[in-house]
């Protein structure tokens, strides 16, 4: 796996990651609605206990939907953990790649957009901070990656 595969590759699962732990915020959200509301109830048409047909009403605790959600919640929180784990595999191996970079200044705009999930403006600010003599942007700090990943794909 090259550099630019392993950086894309973190990018994906952190996002997978991030998109599972919304689920199952969700999730858990609807697994409090169905405790809160307790009680359901329908109406249907049948024959009551002393024989007259009519309409019954007839209430409980959904069961089967607590059970169902509550599974979805334990598959959810599961896929979580083996995700996570994916997620600092390919963290070390995105390390790895970034610790082979010549450069410590594209190291640093690196981590800074990858492992610290920073926009380019940030980047551009945040190496401005540590630089304050030199002058980076949003555009020649994106520059400057696009230009070392091209001519990492090149070697």
């Amino acid at each position: 796996m090259d550099l630019l595969e392993a950086l894309t590759q973190y990018c994906e699962i952190r996002q997978e990651a991030k998109d599972l732990r919304y689920r199952i915020e969700q999730t858990q959200r609807r697994l409090e609605k169905i405790k809160e509301e307790g009680v359901v109830s329908d109406t249907v048409t049948g024959t009551r206990k002393d024989g007259t047909i009519g309409p019954i009403k007839i209430t409980g605790f959904p069961d089967p939907e607590y059970d169902a959600v509550k599974g979805m919640l334990k598959k959810r929180v599961a896929k979580l953990g083996i995700l996570e784990d994916n997620l600092l595999e390919a963290l070390n191996l995105v390390d790895d790649y970034i610790n082979q970079i010549p450069k410590s200044e594209l190291r640093q705009i690196f981590r800074l957009f990858y492992e610290d999930d920073l926009t380019w403006q940030q980047v551009a600010n945040e190496m401005n901070r540590r630089f304050p003599k030199k002058n980076y942007t949003e555009h020649s700090c994106r520059m400057k990656h696009n230009r070392y990943l091209e001519k990492f794909q090149k070697n």
